[in-house]
Formats: structure tokens, sequence, C-alpha cells
């Protein structure tokens, strides 16, 4: 793949992250709430209410990923990947980018994040994960980044059951290109520690 193939998914994701995030912030200091639990982020219907409200949304498809993603994607080595269908916490949509994402509200698992998944250009090829496709976790303090980074991870480095670091948590290049599930992190998490460059 081409260099500048690769920064184009890049900007692309950069945009839409940064388009959530503020998003997330926004929610939090629209209702004077230090989190997104105090500040009600707590159902599907308010995922989509969330969507409505800070987002052009051309379509919605509710707690199912059709048809707003792709009914298949690959990882990079080529192989298919099984994509999480049924979102029973959260909701998906396409936003007016192109966009398209699905998000948990921020607790639903450990009572610490959700997850969400993007898919840059929507049902629109090459439908990869780690290119145009990315899993990723959403926590109760707003912030986005791979599941087990959570705030005592991102704040105090000390990440996981074995206290890995943060870098460790986010994954590597050899874990995103043989992602067997939308679920794997790692191709979200290694651009991340790259500082948003596409180095696989």
């Amino acid at each position: 793949m081409q260099n500048h193939q690769r920064k184009t998914y890049v900007t692309q994701l950069h945009k839409v992250y940064n388009e959530m995030q503020q998003a997330l912030l926004q929610y939090q200091t629209d209702r004077n709430a230090v989190n997104l639990k105090e500040a009600g982020l707590n159902s599907k219907a308010r995922v989509e209410a969330f969507f409505n409200e800070y987002f052009k949304v051309v379509q919605t498809c509710g707690g199912v990923a059709a048809p707003c993603f792709s009914t298949s994607y690959k990882n990079i080595n080529g192989d298919a990947v099984s994509n999480n269908t049924g979102w029973g916490g959260g909701n998906c949509a396409v936003m007016s980018s192109g966009a398209s994402i699905c998000m948990d509200y921020p607790y639903q698992y450990s009572g610490s994040y959700g997850y969400v998944f993007i898919d840059i250009n929507g049902s629109q090829g090459p439908n990869i994960l780690g290119r145009d496709a990315f899993y990723l976790a959403v926590f109760y303090d707003g912030v986005l980044d791979v599941a087990g980074a959570d705030i005592n991870c991102r704040t105090n480095g000390v990440c996981g059951t074995e206290g890995g670091s943060l870098k460790d948590i986010r994954g590597t290049a050899e874990a995103c290109k043989a992602s067997q599930s939308s679920g794997a992190h790692s191709c979200f998490g290694q651009i991340l520690n790259d500082n948003w460059e596409m180095n696989y």
C-alpha cells in the first residue's frame, strides 16, 4: 500500500476521532457533569440522542450495524474478520462526513467503558480492519482509546493485571494485521502509539 493512501486513511480517522472526542466532552459540559455517567449517557436511547444532537446523522441503523456498515470485513493479511453485527447497549449511524459509527454507552463494560466501531467511509471499500475500519473504546471520562487504557492506566501508567505500560496495552502492528475479530483494538492502538501514523 502506498504511503499516500495510509496518510489519507489516518487523516480521515483522526478527523472522526476528534469530532467524537469533542462531542463527548461537549456532552459533559452541556450537562454540567464531570463524566459521561453523571451526564446521563447511559442507554441505547441516550446514545441515539447523543448522535442526533452532536452530529449530522444521515442514516440511523439502531442497534445493528447493517446497512450503516459493510456486511463483511477483512484484516490486513486478507483473512475474514467476524464483525459485531448487534449493538445491544448502543446505536449505529452514518454521519454526514460519510463515516459510520456504532457506539455503546460509555460504561457498559466493567463500569468504565463501552465499545466504538468506526468505518471512516461507511460501507464503501476497502472494508479492512486497520485501514478504513477501527475498533476502540469510549471511557466514562469521555476519552477514546483502546479497552484496557482506563483512567488509572492513562494517568498513573499502571495498565492491566500485569501492570504493563500504556504502549503495551495498545498492542502491536503484528496483532493488528492478524486480527480475526472487529473487536481487536490493536490497529487503533498502534496508530496512537505511533503518534497518528499508519506504519503497518
